[in-house]
């Protein structure tokens, strides 16, 4: 289990650089990593990003950009963390912090009611 949280941090880590540093594809935009889960048997990397929609993008686009980027961004990975096979990548669009925000917001109008 610990080998498995270090390799998440380094893959974390890698991802990080590789979409600031690499990725050229404009319709990534300003992405961020929040998390990333490897399976138990490492066959899968499931990767957790928020998009700053602020910035222009929004986040069906940003998913098709990650998608049609996977192969890229599984080259780049194993050249940059020692894995012995790179598993299949997923992308998954992390919702907390929205749901959070709209949290915030009920907690604050109530709050203002009172």
């Amino acid at each position: 289990m610990a080998n498995i949280k270090r390799l998440e941090s380094d893959l974390h880590h890698a991802l990080t650089e590789i979409l600031r540093e690499e990725m050229k594809d404009p319709d990534i935009g300003f992405i961020t990593i929040s998390d990333v889960d490897l399976t138990n048997d490492l066959s899968y990397l499931t990767i957790h990003y928020t998009v700053f929609e602020d910035a222009g993008t929004k986040r069906e686009t940003a998913q098709k950009a990650l998608e049609r980027s996977h192969s890229f961004i599984r080259t780049a990975l194993a050249q940059r963390v020692d894995i012995r096979k790179m598993p299949q990548l997923r992308f998954r669009y992390d919702e907390s912090l929205e749901r959070s925000e709209r949290i915030r917001e009920g907690l604050k109008k109530v709050m203002n009611d009172e």
